[in-house]
């Protein structure tokens, strides 16, 4: 039998704090010393250890989420790029969608484009540009993400910048909106997001925002997966990074995200 990897056991270890934590809900914390991350690669391999985890109550891997997709919150957080994290079967919907505020402990949404993959972008052929992504891009649809910050004391996420990566940045799922197939026909860089909570607007965002455009975004995550030795199958789809400030929701909240020319997604806070 092969001897595992140094950093495995860690990261197991870690990932089961996580999962404990997230059973107990438990405030959002660093991890003890000797589990916590010294740096992406080891947060990154405690994500996968912890999405593995909880792959068995939530199913594979349907997408994936770009965090800290501005350069402003990159600074704020004390990171110089962005952070990936894996969306779950289960927790993907279709809008209009319903959800419980007991489910999570401080819940957020965020507003982004979502992009489904229409062809895959193997490992093989990295690294991947926005003109090659576009080849490979079979629609667009706003989407809202779902996303539990655990009560974190955001003050103090630059003492510990790893620790969002290795709590998979956060997500616990994504609404999506009717897939629009005619994207071509689009400027996603320039296309406006409207975001309003019980009727009320709360913000709005372009395209550009998150990355300059959606396809950028997902190169980026394809180039990211690469590095890891993974490929963005056909199927699959990236949150490409919120165009408007991420908004804290409660239960009789019913949130609603526009995109000029490509509809809106609901979601109803129970």
């Amino acid at each position: 039998m092969l001897k595992p990897k140094a950093p495995e056991m860690p990261a197991r270890q870690a990932a089961a704090r996580l999962l404990e934590a997230h059973r107990r809900r438990e405030r959002f914390s660093p991890l003890p010393e000797g589990l916590a991350p010294r740096n992406a690669e080891e947060a990154y391999a405690i994500q996968d250890a912890f999405v593995a985890l909880r792959s068995n109550d939530h199913g594979p891997i349907a997408g994936y989420k770009i965090a800290l997709s501005s350069v402003a919150m990159q600074r704020f957080v004390g990171v110089d790029s962005p952070q990936a994290g894996a969306i779950l079967r289960s927790q993907v919907r279709r809008s209009p969608a319903r959800i419980r505020a007991s489910d999570y402990v401080n819940l957020i949404v965020e507003f982004e484009i979502a992009v489904e993959m229409g062809d895959d972008l193997p490992a093989a052929d990295a690294p991947f540009t926005r003109e090659r992504v576009l080849q490979a891009v079979g629609a667009v649809t706003p989407a809202i993400e779902i996303a539990d910050d655990r009560g974190a004391d955001y003050s103090r996420l630059r003492e510990h910048p790893y620790e969002l990566i290795a709590d998979n940045s956060w997500n616990e799922g994504a609404v999506l909106g009717e897939p629009v197939h005619d994207w071509k026909s689009l400027d996603l860089a320039q296309v406006l997001g409207v975001a309003r909570i019980n009727g009320k607007p709360v913000g709005e965002g372009r395209g550009d925002a998150a990355m300059g455009h959606p396809f950028e975004a997902v190169a980026w995550l394809a180039n990211h997966l690469a590095a890891h030795g993974r490929g963005l199958p056909r199927g699959e789809f990236v949150i490409t990074g919120s165009v408007i400030t991420s908004k804290a929701a409660k239960a009789g909240d019913r949130i609603e995200f526009a995109l000029g020319g490509m509809g809106k997604v609901q979601v109803a806070v129970d």
